[in-house]
């Protein structure tokens, strides 16, 4: 993987290249000479190689045609109810969360708490579903399956928002205060603290004003953790092809 600064926002890449042959294959679709397929495609490069169904509509691809190709041994994958996937797309390790995710992109949502530290490689936990929050005005989505869908009273602005991979995530600030309120396990959220600073993800500076306005036990539970890191005095640790900044 290769970090960026957690300010200027894209903080994961897989930097894997495309097969050539993957590259083609939207210039060898039959039937689809009314469709845009480099808009398709370029859309779904960027998503992990998954696309809505509204999205190819807005290629110029009508819903038939979308189906025709969608079927068993067909150039797309139906993942779930409105969500494809070109077939011959390569796997990535978190595609799970773009499918997830995408879906609800319209409603603002944000892949958030335990999700998010797994984004960022802060946690040891394995998330039972993906974790997304919307503003409270988008509340009633309905049910889907392996999607934990948190509502916030104001929308997260842009400042608190991060992109990894090209999915919008919470900053590590944000999600380290949202884990706190929702009861994740102290051991692990202390451990995301340890790392985010460490690793040059977030300041104590940050993370003490992400935690203005909350509960006493959460503004606590950051001030105890950011005081004890800085008393061992461990510096931020640079990686190996790690670039990032701290305030």
């Amino acid at each position: 993987m290769r970090f960026v600064s957690a300010r200027q926002g894209d903080v994961f890449s897989n930097g894997r290249s495309i097969p050539r042959h993957v590259r083609r294959m939207r210039d060898r679709i039959p039937g689809m000479s009314d469709v845009d397929p480099d808009a398709l495609y370029d859309v779904a490069e960027a998503q992990a190689g998954y696309f809505t169904a509204a999205q190819a509509v807005e290629a110029g691809m009508d819903r038939s045609t979308l189906a025709h190709h969608a079927r068993p041994g067909g150039r797309y994958e139906r993942a779930r109810r409105g969500l494809y996937r070109l077939r011959h797309f390569p796997t990535s390790q978190h595609e799970h969360v773009m499918a997830a995710w995408l879906p609800l992109r319209g409603a603002g949502a944000v892949v958030s708490h335990v999700s998010a530290l797994e984004l960022y490689g802060l946690s040891d936990l394995i998330p039972d579903a993906v974790h997304v929050s919307v503003p409270r005005a988008k509340r009633g989505q309905r049910p889907r399956p392996g999607v934990h869908i948190h509502t916030v009273a104001v929308p997260i602005g842009p400042g608190d928002v991060r992109s990894v991979d090209g999915v919008p995530v919470t900053s590590p600030e944000r999600t380290i205060v949202d884990c706190l309120e929702s009861g994740v396990q102290p051991d692990q959220v202390r451990l995301a603290i340890r790392q985010a600073l460490d690793r040059g993800l977030t300041t104590p500076q940050r993370l003490s004003h992400a935690a203005i306005g909350h509960a006493r036990p959460v503004r606590q539970a950051v001030d105890d953790e950011v005081r004890a890191v800085i008393r061992l005095g461990t510096p931020p640790q640079r990686r190996s092809g790690a670039r990032w900044k701290t305030d």
